[in-house]
């Protein structure tokens, strides 16, 4: 068949199975991963992701690792956070969602042991066809780490997204996906944001996305703004298309895609992952059709959660899943 007119994908985390924290392995980790684009798969996701289980951590199974999965192994940076540096990170007014800082910087950064390459190989082994591989934003990796060696917030930055950017160069995936939860909040940093994600964009051959969303946990949102504040920032980024929080969010915000840059294919989130309730396939037709409504006949290219499924339980996400590509199917009149 032709690929649809709107294509269907996942932002990226999946729940970690209670099997793999169990009895956490190699291979168990493997295997999940297997499951979870299988699952994905079987549902008729268009480009699935590998539920992130790459960034799994045995003594922080609940985490999906967004932050220190990519910090701690870089060097130039402290994992191990004192009491001054804890009091020095608090008087940084940016971050009030997080009360300890992810590292400390003492000298330049550098890849470490940091190896994205291996884990994104490992999910290409298992994936069974294209899929989606995802990072943190080098803004919002910026925004957790206490520096004590670049001296001014743009050259520490600018130095992550250099970091990043060597990282992803030769990924086998379809996509890579940029995932920023903190510039909504902070819309008067877009301009250096966008630089450096931009960075990380460049040094990937394939499909690039932007997810942005303004943060989960545990239902709640983590940051206050609105699209319309971040109209300008999302139009000077450089990447195939977006991947928005829209099924939580206020009308006014789908309005505001109207300036959204047609170079720039427009995602919307149709599922809502703060709350258990699981859409029926009409209720994602119709949160297509609204928006096709408002923004114009093609102008959505993807839908998609809000964000990412991690903090749900897995028989709540399936179903999820499901009533995603069946409610995209009703809206284009698929069988």
């Amino acid at each position: 068949m032709p690929e649809p007119a709107i294509l269907t994908t996942t932002v990226g985390s999946y729940p970690t199975p209670d099997w793999l924290v169990a009895l956490p392995s190699e291979q168990a980790r493997i295997d999940a991963t297997r499951v979870v684009f299988d699952i994905q798969r079987q549902a008729g996701l268009d480009l699935p992701t590998d539920g992130e289980l790459y960034r799994f951590d045995v003594n922080h199974p609940d985490t999906n690792g967004m932050i220190e999965y990519f910090l701690r192994p870089m060097a130039g940076i402290r994992s191990v956070v004192g009491r001054s540096d804890h009091e020095d990170f608090a008087r940084q007014r940016h971050m009030q969602f997080r009360r300890k800082a992810a590292g400390v910087v003492e000298g330049p950064l550098a890849e470490g042991g940091l190896n994205l390459l291996a884990d994104c190989e490992l999910a290409a082994s298992v994936a069974g066809g294209p899929f989606k591989f995802t990072v943190t934003s080098p803004y919002m990796l910026a925004r957790t780490l206490l520096d004590r060696h670049y001296g001014d917030f743009r050259s520490l930055l600018l130095a992550v997204a250099d970091t990043l950017a060597q990282q992803v160069s030769d990924l086998p995936c379809d996509c890579l996906q940029v995932d920023e939860a903190n510039i909504p909040g902070n819309p008067e940093d877009g301009a250096i944001a966008a630089e450096a994600i931009n960075r990380v964009l460049a040094a990937f051959r394939g499909r690039r996305a932007v997810h942005l969303c303004f943060g989960n946990y545990g239902g709640q949102s983590i940051q206050r703004g609105t699209w319309v504040a971040l109209t300008a920032f999302l139009n000077s980024l450089n990447a195939d298309h977006v991947v928005l929080e829209m099924a939580h969010r206020p009308e006014a915000d789908l309005l505001a895609m109207k300036e959204l840059d047609p170079r720039i294919r427009l995602g919307i989130g149709v599922i809502d992952v703060k709350v258990n309730h699981v859409e029926t396939a009409e209720e994602v037709a119709r949160r297509i059709e609204r928006a096709e409504l408002h923004l114009g006949q093609g102008r959505v290219g993807w839908v998609h959660p809000d964000c990412g499924f991690w903090m749900l339980k897995r028989s709540v996400v399936d179903r999820k899943i499901e009533a995603l590509v069946k409610g995209r199917d009703l809206y284009l009149g698929r069988r």
